[in-house]
């Protein structure tokens, strides 16, 4: 079964989505500042559990159209229903990773009768001290990036992702990596996501949750502690946990990732 690319009228503008063409409808959202291309591992694992993986370019990633301001996760939440409008799917369950997670929990908010369970794979529980970390170590950092001449920003970012995969992710990867942050600075978005996550308040909005939830997590993600922080906080939300990995844990566990998603779609309720 072959992944089909195809667009939406968002608020914004074109919404660019992947999506498989049977099986249970399940809504893929991305981190920053990656787009729909991070989940490319993991269709085929999920397509063989049953599952429609959808997965979305948020505004301003990818080939998506960028908003004319800095969105709010909101925002980005208005981006998404349009796609399941486009496809006719009525309703599906949401998993987002990293700043995806924080997506996937406004539009399970906003649209609880067509979010029918919510995975946040990486949720956002953190104190005001990480917070302001997170603007003044990230996000300035973002805004203040331009291209530099002979393209000498290309292996900085580069250099990052190899960082931060220690190793285990090859270099072909790493440079699809670099070219899914540069299609964001391309469109003016290269802040906007990380922007948008550090301004979200995720606690209150995780708690407010009435849809089964699942809190998917790998030990070697800089996301592990506050996935820690969400299960004391919602300890009647399911719990998978994945060993090692980092922030590229789709590439690095794809089949481990997907079984934990699909186990968890399998174990809820049967729809009306």
């Amino acid at each position: 079964m072959t992944m089909r690319r195809g667009y939406a009228d968002g608020p914004f503008g074109q919404v660019h989505y992947q999506a498989a063409p049977e099986g249970r409808p399940l809504v893929l959202l991305h981190q920053a500042i990656m787009q729909s291309a991070q989940f490319d591992a993991v269709f085929a694992p999920l397509i063989a559990r049953g599952l429609r993986p959808v997965a979305i370019d948020m505004p301003g990633f990818g080939m998506s159209d960028a908003p004319p301001h800095e969105p709010t996760i909101a925002d980005y939440a208005s981006a998404v229903m349009p796609v399941l409008d486009a496809l006719g799917i009525d309703d599906a369950v949401f998993a987002g990773h990293h700043t995806g997670a924080l997506v996937a929990t406004e539009c399970a908010l906003a649209h609880p009768e067509r979010v029918t369970a919510v995975v946040l794979a990486g949720p956002m529980i953190i104190t005001e001290d990480e917070r302001q970390a997170g603007f003044d170590q990230l996000v300035s950092k973002e805004r203040a990036f331009v291209a530099k001449p002979g393209g000498a920003h290309f292996p900085q970012i580069a250099a990052i992702r190899e960082m931060l995969a220690e190793g285990t992710i090859g270099p072909d990867r790493i440079s699809e990596y670099v070219i899914q942050a540069m299609q964001a600075y391309h469109r003016g978005a290269y802040h906007y996501g990380h922007n948008a996550a550090f301004t979200y308040r995720h606690e209150p909005r995780m708690c407010a949750l009435r849809q089964p939830t699942l809190l998917l997590t790998n030990t070697g993600d800089m996301t592990h502690p506050y996935a820690l922080a969400a299960r004391a906080l919602r300890p009647d939300f399911a719990w998978a946990e994945i060993a090692g990995g980092g922030i590229d844990i789709c590439d690095q566990e794809p089949q481990a990732w997907a079984d934990a998603i699909a186990d968890f779609i399998d174990g809820l309720p049967p729809r009306p």
